[in-house]
């Protein structure tokens, strides 16, 4: 420890997990690589812009080369749905020495901000206990803040094409941080 670290704690470790495995079989390829891969660089520009300390993108139908703050994770099973996906980054992103929780997001939000993600984080604390989502005109949806306490009741159950959802549904100790006027939180199926 330096001169003058004491007291001073450690900033929280914050994983960042870029939900981009799926087919994209209503938008007509994957959404990954949508935009010419501007889809992906918007969602890693928003998950570290945002105060994530590592960023992690879930790949499966397609395997773009990442941009430089992410890491990619394979998913195998992607065709089983968003749940695969999610399972996925949640293992590794549980490797993380210190890790105070984990912001999911999606690839086919590609307005969500910087501004977001960190307004989600600061509403999170961050901490180890919180559980927090971003809503959009009051409308719950993505980036989701999962506190490391909360990583193994929520792969216990993810399943299908739901991510954690199930796991928030009916909690009263989720925040929700309105972030309409950051973004649409519109997710886009369609080209």
């Amino acid at each position: 420890m330096g001169l003058g670290d004491e007291g001073r704690t450690a900033p929280p470790e914050v994983v960042g997990v870029l939900l981009a495995a799926g087919g994209g079989t209503r938008f007509g390829m994957p959404k990954v690589l949508a935009g010419e891969g501007e889809w992906l660089r918007s969602g890693v520009r928003a998950l570290a812009g945002g105060g994530c300390t590592q960023v992690l993108v879930t790949v499966g139908a397609a395997e773009p080369e990442m941009p430089p703050d992410a890491r990619a994770v394979r998913v195998e099973k992607w065709h089983d749905g968003l749940s695969e996906s999610v399972r996925a980054g949640l293992i590794r992103a549980r490797e993380r020495e210190g890790l105070t929780g984990v912001v999911l997001h999606v690839v086919d939000i590609p307005d969500t901000t910087a501004e977001q993600v960190a307004r989600l984080l600061e509403a999170a604390g961050p901490t180890r206990t919180a559980l927090a989502r971003a809503t959009h005109s009051g409308t719950a949806g993505h980036p989701v803040y999962l506190g490391a306490d909360h990583l193994d009741a929520v792969l216990e159950v993810l399943s299908g094409d739901r991510g954690a959802g199930p796991y928030l549904a009916g909690r009263a100790d989720v925040i929700d941080v309105e972030c309409g006027d950051l973004g649409s939180g519109v997710d886009r199926d369609y080209p």
